[in-house]
């Protein structure tokens, strides 16, 4: 932050006062924010003046589940159930719940997918098929899965992919007792490839070409040299400096050992077979000496919407940033803005954020509320 600046190149529009999110995402002019405890599942937004937010419905989940991922194509929306600790509805079940959104302010569930264990935890959506990050019976931690929602009312899994050694009831060898568990954090599709990430395992490039047979091109880990898992694997979609470009974001949470906080890396993928980190970007003095840090001081998860070299960073304690890759080798902060500190917090916690078609920003806090923004830089 330039000096103690709460915003550079940012202005407040207005603010929603609702519970806390995890995913904030804009279809036209509304808003969908899923949140991170029960009872709140789904909040539904008219944010056609920005200035003057109404909130149009809203969607319950019971005790014990969340539902706090959200995505829109169209007039379908798909939401996530997770599973929250070990009490509460035990009846619910994990999975996708999918809704027909033609009328937001009364969305009318289609169905659910069901899946075991934990449920689903985040997901790519095409307004087709779903990328998404499931629990399933017979494997250790999440794995990739690719459903074709066609005919939203009956949901079918096209494919599915895994690391070796996760598929347990398969007969597979189980090699990470010492380790950290694989879990698959959530694939985003550009082309015929899925760019997945897969937390303390690091990220996989998937080739699904034949999305029935997924097929893994390069897969990289900076564990345990970096103790932050990985949590977002996003593709940028033109060549910045003749280099195709991966943006990988480690999430400043469940550090292998205490370190300072998480931050970004850039990738070069011109060679998909050989991703090569050449940058790497965090909040100017944020890590003055590289002590250990508290948890989610860093980085958290880039907006998958976004416009030109400029990607929106939701930055945990640190807010929106701003950040700039036309020039992938030196990544520059060109604006940001510190929402105010969430009543019975000590900090804020930016969880999410994205942007419109008009270019307008949503920043969720985990604990509470949405700041709506402009920007005079797209």
């Amino acid at each position: 932050m330039r000096g103690n600046e709460k915003a550079f190149n940012t202005e407040l529009l207005g603010h929603i006062d609702c519970p806390g999110g995890g995913q904030v995402w804009c279809e036209g002019t509304t808003l969908y924010i899923g949140h991170m405890r029960n009872p709140s599942g789904t909040t539904i937004v008219d944010v056609a003046d920005p200035r003057n937010p109404k909130i149009l419905s809203r969607i319950d989940v019971p005790d014990g589940w969340h539902s706090h991922k959200v995505r829109v194509s169209g007039d379908i929306m798909i939401v996530n159930h997770e599973k929250l600790g070990q009490d509460g509805d035990q009846t619910f079940g994990g999975g996708l719940g999918i809704y027909d959104v033609a009328n937001p302010a009364e969305p009318r569930m289609i169905s659910k997918w069901r899946t075991g264990g934990r449920g689903v935890h985040r997901y790519d959506f095409d307004g087709r098929y779903a990328y998404i990050s499931p629990t399933v019976e017979g494997y250790v931690g999440n794995i990739v899965m690719i459903l074709d929602l066609g005919d939203p009312a009956n949901p079918v899994e096209v494919g599915r992919w895994w690391i070796p050694g996760q598929h347990k009831a398969g007969g597979e060898e189980y090699p990470w007792d010492d380790w950290v568990p694989p879990r698959c954090h959530h694939p985003l599709r550009r082309g015929d490839r899925l760019y997945v990430s897969y937390w303390h395992h690091g990220m996989v490039i998937l080739d699904i070409s034949d999305m029935a047979n997924p097929k893994p091109i390069a897969g990289v880990n900076t564990s345990p040299s970096f103790p932050h898992p990985t949590h977002t694997c996003l593709p940028i979609p033109e060549k910045l400096k003749g280099r195709d470009i991966l943006v990988v974001a480690d999430e400043d949470v469940a550090k292998l050992y205490p370190a300072a906080p998480a931050f970004t890396w850039i990738y070069d993928i011109t060679d998909e077979t050989r991703p090569t980190p050449i940058a790497t970007w965090q909040v100017e003095g944020l890590d003055p000496d590289g002590a250990p840090q508290e948890p989610m001081t860093g980085c958290h998860q880039p907006s998958e919407r976004f416009a030109g070299t400029i990607i929106p960073f939701a930055w945990f304690a640190q807010g929106l940033r701003l950040v700039d890759i036309a020039d992938p080798f030196s990544p520059r902060e060109v604006g940001h803005y510190l929402p105010d500190t969430p009543k019975g917090s000590q900090r804020p916690s930016s969880n999410d954020v994205t942007i419109d078609d008009r270019g307008i920003i949503y920043l969720v806090d985990r604990i509470h509320g949405v700041d709506i923004l402009q920007t005079s830089l797209f």
